[in-house]
């Protein structure tokens, strides 16, 4: 369920949630765009931006925006808790029958939530993902990496991720408040959403170029959120560590019996370049093993402390609801 909003009575079909971080060139653009399609929609809506400490002139951009714009609502972070949290905090605090989830860039078309909507009635499914069916406009990196990305979890995890599907997608009140119930922490929604298994269909689109600004996500968070990915949805790297070291332990009673021969031929001589080798190869393989179950115990950690993933500063239905009633 939604966390309970004083004044939220009035009913909603469809919230759309827009994570926003420092996107002060890109909002009037985005306004420009999503308020007459919102409005042709047909159904009463909510558009929920996540402003996540932004530091730049997004949050008096949002503020007059919520003034000129009644349906839209604004939820301000104290503190950058990161693209995924920000989008966990929406979903959160989302009122709708449906809950869209799009980027405030514009490389994903809003014109395709309509399309989501219908395709979504008309087929009885609780999920419409967002495809990229055309990638042109994203460097030759980022699609070689994305679908390595998706093809690796599908392979190595029991998730059926649809490939070249990030976060843009719309899903039922029964899927959101399922998401919303998951205890973890560091959540990655493009695995979580299809790791639930509810029925699905997806809507093609092409990908657009940033219509403004710069990417929130440079590598080091696109190798983060890898990381967080794969330790989150596969035990394979586990699986991965004890064959190293079975194979390791092979490896060293290969050396053990050709140490003996060589003793028992008179070949004795020491080798000081196969020692080094060795040695190094099998620390190698020691603090790679390491490292992986650090990872794991590393999110038990945080799992254990029980932090929450952000931290809302306010929200403008709260806000104007406490006011009517002063």
């Amino acid at each position: 369920m939604p966390e309970t909003v004083e004044g939220a009575s009035a009913p909603v079909e469809l919230s759309v949630v827009i994570p926003v971080y420092n996107e002060e060139a890109v909002l009037p653009l985005l306004v420009d765009r999503l308020r007459p399609l919102a409005d042709s929609w047909g159904v009463s809506y909510e558009v929920l931006c996540v402003d996540d400490g932004s530091s730049d002139a997004t949050p008096v951009l949002l503020q007059r925006l919520r003034r000129e714009w009644p349906q839209v609502r604004v939820v301000r972070l104290r503190a950058n808790a990161g693209h995924q949290a920000a989008i966990s905090a929406g979903l959160a605090r989302a009122r709708g029958d449906w809950v869209a989830t799009i980027d405030a860039d514009l490389q994903d078309p809003p014109e395709a939530i309509g399309e989501m909507l219908a395709v979504a009635r008309a087929e009885g499914v609780d999920v419409v993902y967002g495809v990229r069916g055309d990638r042109a406009s994203d460097t030759a990196f980022k699609r070689l990496s994305a679908r390595a990305f998706y093809r690796s979890i599908r392979a190595l995890s029991a998730v059926d991720a649809p490939v070249d599907a990030g976060d843009f997608r719309l899903m039922s009140r029964a899927t959101v408040d399922a998401v919303n119930a998951l205890p973890e922490h560091h959540r990655v929604l493009r695995l979580v959403v299809p790791a639930l298994g509810f029925p699905s269909a997806s809507v093609s689109y092409t990908r657009a170029a940033r219509a403004a600004g710069e990417s929130k996500y440079p590598l080091g968070k696109m190798i983060r959120l890898s990381v967080d990915s794969l330790t989150g949805f596969s035990i394979a790297p586990l699986r991965f560590a004890t064959w190293l070291g079975l194979l390791g332990g092979v490896a060293a009673l290969g050396v053990l019996v050709y140490a003996v021969i060589a003793m028992l031929l008179g070949n004795t001589l020491p080798g000081w370049t196969s020692t080094v080798v060795i040695v190094a190869a099998v620390g190698a393989v020691q603090l790679l093993a390491l490292g992986i179950l650090g990872e794991y115990v590393g999110r038990m950690y945080a799992m254990l402390q029980g932090r929450p993933s952000y931290y809302v500063a306010h929200d403008s239905l709260v806000d104007s609801s406490a006011r009517a009633r002063r």
